[in-house]
């Protein structure tokens, strides 16, 4: 059976429709318009015990709210969902003990008290036996170094700090599934890179089950084999990693290095030129194409040096966002327009 199992889940909204202008809001005191938001449209999704998932989107997609449902935080408009065998928004006594949620733009850990009286009550909260609570707060505490800042005031430690000590909060009742909403965003590349280190070494000696949000490509390229992509509140892309490449990438990047010093002047004619200097240059060429191209600019130019690679994760994630919504700015264009109601 899979850790997660998703069949159909939808949420949506009720959005208040406020009007520019006195009339028009005096108006909407007596008569109010709505309109729903879909921010999950009817996904289905299984991840399997142990796994580390990506679960990528622009923002807007339904990333969080999914979370939010699976976490128990929110109820869906319809469809089904269970997590270790429990349906997330029941708030089960047991489900609440196998799972933590962290996100990274919010705070569980009380502000001015030091990480370690915040740990305390986490110990209470969850009727952890203080024998293992001690032993599991001191490994966490050694694996991401902060021993030594836990009598510091939450206030006074550095983003990367206070990261750590959310982690390690939420970890201190060893859940079976961990929900990370964004655990790195506004860290520094050293904070970035350590917290990456840390969660795939505990994933790893643990085996717990990690469904990840980022927008740092990073993250998932350092951490996650298993890449799901939601857009409008959909899954759009549920494969490998380097999958979303040929799925999504409509070019390679050519790098060629001439030989002496001279560059030819004709590179435009191979594709777009991304960089160019002498005698180095990078062209972006269609992947239907970059076999003829090659050929022809070994066939007509010394080269030295020369090398294909496809673009950067980055870039391929931000093509394929751009290209949903295009489509979706399409889509509400052709919607036709709701006639206004008889008088």
């Amino acid at each position: 059976m899979s850790a997660i199992q998703i069949r159909n889940l939808q949420k949506s909204y009720r959005v208040y429709q406020k009007k520019e202008g006195l009339a028009a809001s005096l108006a909407g005191l007596f008569r109010r318009e709505y309109r729903t938001v879909e921010a999950v449209k009817g996904i289905d999704l299984d991840v399997e015990g142990g796994e580390f998932v990506a679960f990528l989107g622009p923002n807007g997609a339904g990333k969080t709210t999914t979370l939010k449902l699976l976490s128990g935080v929110i109820s869906p408009t319809g469809g089904e969902a269970t997590v270790l065998g429990h349906v997330p928004w029941r708030r089960e006594n047991d489900y609440r003990r196998r799972f933590a949620l962290v996100m990274g733009q919010k705070n569980q850990l009380w502000w001015d008290l030091p990480a370690q009286e915040s740990f305390k009550l986490h110990q209470k909260i969850y009727r952890i036996d203080p024998a293992d609570f001690a032993r599991t707060r001191d490994e966490l505490c050694e694996l991401l170094d902060i021993t030594r800042l836990l009598q510091q005031p939450v206030r006074e430690l550095s983003l990367g700090e206070r990261m750590k000590m959310e982690l390690t909060a939420a970890l201190l009742h060893s859940p079976d599934v961990l929900f990370l909403d964004e655990p790195t965003i506004g860290l520094d590349v050293v904070a970035q890179h350590n917290i990456q280190k840390f969660l795939k070494h505990y994933q790893e000696i643990r085996g717990i089950t990690i469904l990840l949000t980022s927008h740092y490509m990073k993250d998932v390229a350092a951490l996650c084999k298993r890449v799901v992509v939601i857009a409008r509140g959909e899954i759009i892309y549920d494969g490998s990693l380097s999958g979303i490449v040929d799925a999504f990438s409509g070019h390679k990047v050519l790098s060629v290095q001439f030989a002496g010093e001279r560059m030819p002047g004709d590179l435009a004619r191979y594709g777009e030129v991304l960089e160019e200097v002498a005698p180095k240059a990078k062209l972006r060429v269609d992947r239907t194409a970059i076999a003829k191209v090659l050929s022809s600019v070994l066939a007509e130019h010394a080269v030295e040096d020369v090398s294909v690679e496809d673009p950067p994760l980055e870039e391929v994630i931000a093509e394929m966002f751009a290209r949903n919504q295009a489509t979706e700015v399409a889509d509400a264009a052709a919607k036709p327009v709701a006639a206004p109601p008889a008088t």
